[in-house]
């Protein structure tokens, strides 16, 4: 039987994608590309935004219009979240939540004997624990996503994600331990550990961030960690201090700001001013040597003015991110901010993306060229075309490399000559 897997959203999501791939892998299965011919075609959705919604749909849609004998599995986020909904898609022969995917192969079997359809949703409820998932593979080969954390107590007035994920729950240090052990035994050099809301790791436990960072440091075969998306009032001296004494953490830090405006940010019930985000990351930037800051903003929130966006606009451009994630706001049925409505045009969120983007690439592209001539370390990860690698640096640059030999797993220290921005990367030689 063969089986393949189209994956909509956030690490956390492609995580799960292949604990489910090696669940069905270890019954037999083969795995394969969604653009083959396969018996069960998985979608493993977001819903983070509608437009993901429609994605979804759209996806569970197409694959059983080219595969009707085929069986078609909808989960993730988006059922989780509208139940109703994903029931109603009525070509999901299979409808199942991220709570549940530890049953997917019980669900298969359940289908092959009867043939009937199951809509199978099960509800986070407070204190769940975290799910018992690991993984021992990962498709990117060198760099694995590895989750630690899952659900959201926040409650950000436009965010679906504690109804699609739960409260905050986090996986025992022994448990990741043994994970990253095997993973790193199967030629994984560099674990990125994701979460919903990854800076809750630890809460109502004995442990945070900063521990499960260093269990992954002290493996052997890992020669380096990185951190997924954070949140900004959690990053505290306690925890820069901690992080800064670990060789191989690497400091590139994806900061959600979404934005840079106090109006909207209070709007928003995020949880910091735009003046401790900025000193969060000045503080950053003086701690840690060749530091990269990362984010995600976003325009047109149910009421933001024009000054307010100007006022978020020229707190991204005085901050200088490495780069930038802009996205315009999409209301989300069931959120506080859903109750106010959303008073922003269509065509003034699309003008003020533009905006937000086109500084966000001039920033990209001064920083790109600002590195130029520096030699760094970069770990090669794949071989996009013939004799050409890619990896990164310690704090994320892609850089390509022409090599007559192959340097996937290799850690190479080269220098970089010139920016390649069609394809957002650094070009370098050795």
């Amino acid at each position: 039987m063969k089986a393949a897997f189209y994956t909509l959203g956030c690490k956390v999501n492609q995580y799960e994608t292949e604990y489910m791939s090696e669940l069905l892998s270890k019954a037999g299965f083969e795995i394969v590309a969604p653009s083959k011919d396969a018996d069960y075609y998985i979608i493993n959705s977001c819903t983070v935004t509608a437009t993901a919604d429609k994605k979804t749909r759209q996806n569970v849609r197409k694959f059983k219009r080219k595969h009707p004998g085929s069986v078609v599995i909808l989960t993730g986020c988006m059922p989780q979240a509208f139940p109703e909904q994903a029931e109603e898609l009525e070509q999901a022969d299979i409808v199942l939540t991220n709570k549940s995917n530890n049953e997917i192969l019980d669900l298969i079997n359940q289908h092959s004997c009867d043939k009937n359809r199951i809509v199978k949703i099960d509800k986070h409820a407070k204190g769940d624990e975290f799910a018992d998932c690991s993984i021992a593979h990962f498709s990117e080969r060198i760099r694995a996503f590895v989750k630690i954390e899952d659900g959201c107590d926040r409650f950000c007035s436009y965010c679906i994600i504690p109804t699609s994920r739960g409260r905050v729950r986090s996986k025992p240090l022994e448990s990741l331990k043994n994970e990253v052990k095997t993973l790193g035994e199967n030629g994984i050099k560099e674990i990125v550990l994701v979460g919903i809301n990854l800076s809750s790791y630890g809460k109502g436990e004995n442990f945070d961030m900063v521990d499960a960072v260093r269990v992954c440091a002290e493996d052997k075969n890992i020669s380096r960690v990185r951190l997924g998306s954070l949140e900004p009032d959690h990053i505290t001296d306690e925890v820069i201090e901690g992080l800064a004494a670990i060789d191989k953490f690497c400091p590139q830090f994806h900061i959600s700001l979404q934005s840079g405006c106090d109006r909207t940010l209070k709007n928003m019930n995020r949880h910091y001013t735009a003046a401790e985000y900025r000193a969060l990351c000045e503080k950053l930037r003086e701690v840690f040597d060749d530091c990269t800051l990362t984010t995600d903003v976003m325009v047109g929130f149910h009421d933001e003015t024009e000054q307010d966006f100007e006022e978020s606009l020229a707190f991204v451009k005085s901050i200088r991110f490495e780069k930038v994630h802009t996205f315009p706001y999409s209301e989300r049925e069931g959120t506080a901010a859903s109750r106010k409505g959303d008073n922003v045009p269509k065509q003034i969120k699309e003008e003020r993306a533009a905006a937000m983007i086109k500084l966000a690439d001039e920033m990209r592209l001064d920083y790109l060229n600002s590195i130029i001539g520096s030699d760094v370390e970069v770990l090669f990860e794949n071989e996009i075309s013939h004799g050409i690698y890619q990896g990164y640096t310690k704090n994320y640059v892609p850089v390509r490399l022409k090599s007559d030999i192959d340097i996937i797993g290799k850690e190479l220290t080269v220098t970089l000559t010139e920016v390649d921005a069609e394809n957002d990367c650094v070009i370098a030689s050795l």
